[in-house]
């Protein structure tokens, strides 16, 4: 299977601080335990967006990561709104029904160090 790059894009509609100090909390979290390849959080402060990139070995390691850091998933949705989910690669149909409406962008060529 090949990685799937998840770029998720939030509007900030609670308290900035409490935004960014759950964010951490859930980056902290799957830095340790999480099976993902990669996770980069950018916040335009200006526009009261986050966009987070997560980088996964395959769907299954997505599946993994909803059923080991939800609470920290919820924690952080206490304070944004998804604005858009784009799905770069090719996702089982498990991680599709999961996510719901969502753009997909299938993969063309590439490699992962």
């Amino acid at each position: 299977m090949s990685p799937i790059l998840l770029h998720n894009t939030m509007r900030i509609t609670g308290d900035l601080d409490a935004y960014r100090a759950a964010v951490a909390d859930a980056v902290s979290f799957v830095e340790r335990e999480g099976p993902q390849l990669m996770v980069e959080v950018f916040i335009d402060e200006a526009n009261r967006l986050a966009h987070s990139f997560q980088l996964y070995q395959d769907s299954e390691a997505i599946l993994a990561h909803w059923k080991l850091s939800d609470p920290y998933i919820q924690e952080v949705m206490k304070h944004c709104e998804i604005d858009e989910l784009v799905v770069y690669g090719e996702p089982s149909a498990e991680v599709l029904e999961g996510i719901g409406d969502v753009r997909v962008v299938p993969q063309f060529t590439g490699f992962v160090r």
